[in-house]
């Protein structure tokens, strides 16, 4: 099974830059004018599409493994989450906010 999972903004050179520090890397690829593509593993994508009447309500956890690593590597490219969670069980989440208000988490399991 692969995913391609979709973020809507109003402003995609500001939100380039954004979700460039967030994933640690340059978008993967643009299929047109209006999207940028990660491919953040094989057959898991994440793009980001200029389509301002929708933008600020994407929500995306992605499950890591390494998440201190991930995180501690997201905090030194300038960007702090806006919730940190730990469930009963142990998995761990942190959520980070774009400008537009689209909510990107992280999530793995017990430290």
């Amino acid at each position: 099974m692969d995913l391609f999972a979709g973020i809507s903004v109003s402003d995609l050179p500001a939100a380039l830059i954004w979700y460039e520090r967030l994933f640690g890397m340059p978008p993967t690829f643009f299929p047109n004018d209006a999207e940028a593509v990660w491919v953040l593993a094989e057959g898991r994508s994440v793009y980001v599409e200029r389509r301002p009447e929708h933008a600020g309500h994407a929500l995306i956890t992605l499950f890591v493994d390494g998440l201190d690593a991930v995180i501690d590597g997201i905090t030194e490219r300038g960007i702090e989450p806006a919730l940190r969670e730990t469930y009963d069980n142990g998995v761990r989440k942190f959520t980070y906010r774009d400008p537009e208000g689209n909510e990107i988490g992280y999530g793995g399991g017990p430290g």
